[in-house]
């Protein structure tokens, strides 16, 4: 059945305040690559300022922010808007053609996809589904080289805006009235924790994992538990600063013979959707 007017408004509306485009000026977070000598200099500055609860931002631009390049200020969400679109596009059509199963995603930082998945299933009125949000809640790991090679020097681990805790996520749902039983977080690292999760069945899995482990670590347990029917999300397949992601998509697709057409988002995110 196909959403009303009214729900169509609603998460129109909320995407706005998810990405606050148009609510407040934009401000972009200067987190230079930890590892880098910037990143060296700037430490100690950092540290100053968030101890004076100050953060040293600029100015975004438009473009920045319509393709997400940017850590935004306050915004539950650094998705640009054909990111934000793609989800609820995916979570809609899924719900419009009947594929059975839960959303998920995994790697959510502040919360704002996992948030509009919640927000999509309350616009639909569907009353069973789940949407699960997977994550640390403590920013990425330590690379595991001899696991992974292609994660060899990543430094992501020591990004600490990376770690938003799951209190705070929690609290971004209750902001905007989405957290109830059907919200369920998986707390922990995804090698130690998706194994075993107590998802059944999954019409949409998002992967926004950045490095080639914390990808693969997701699409082994869940790509299997994903209906036909349904949609795989990655965020950072087109991030030529990491690569990984994409050689772990491309390497899990290559094992099991995956021939799905991948399509393009913006020049970051791709998603396609599970023959059967």
């Amino acid at each position: 059945m196909p959403m009303s007017r009214a729900g169509e408004l609603y998460l129109d509306l909320l995407k706005k305040v998810l990405r606050r485009d148009g609510f407040e000026p934009q401000y972009h977070m200067i987190e230079p690559a930890a590892g880098s000598l910037a990143g060296t200099v700037y430490a100690p500055v950092r540290k100053l300022l968030a101890s004076r609860n100050l953060t040293l931002v600029q100015s975004v631009s438009s473009q920045t922010r319509e393709l997400g390049e940017y850590w935004p200020s306050s915004a539950e969400t650094m998705l640009g808007s054909a990111r934000l679109d793609n989800v609820q596009q995916c979570a809609t059509t899924a719900l419009e053609d009947g594929v059975p199963g839960d959303f998920l995603e995994a790697g959510v930082w502040r919360g704002g996809a996992v948030i509009l998945m919640r927000a999509v299933l309350e616009a639909y009125g569907d009353p069973d589904r789940v949407v699960w949000a997977a994550d640390s809640f403590e920013g990425l790991p330590k690379p595991d080289e001899s696991s992974y090679p292609a994660d060899a020097g990543d430094t992501h681990w020591q990004w600490d805006q990376l770690a938003v805790s799951e209190e705070q996520v929690r609290g971004n749902f209750e902001r905007y009235g989405l957290f109830d039983d059907r919200v369920r977080f998986l707390k922990g690292w995804f090698s130690d924790t998706l194994g075993d999760a107590p998802v059944e069945r999954l019409a949409l899995l998002r992967v926004d994992g950045d490095m080639y482990g914390s990808t693969i670590d997701v699409l082994r347990p869940l790509y299997p538990k994903l209906s036909p029917g349904g949609f795989l999300i990655v965020d950072d397949y087109g991030d030529p600063n990491l690569a990984g992601c994409k050689q772990a998509v491309d390497d899990y697709r290559a094992e099991h013979g995956i021939a799905d057409e991948i399509v393009p988002i913006d020049n970051m995110g791709i998603y396609w959707r599970k023959s059967g």
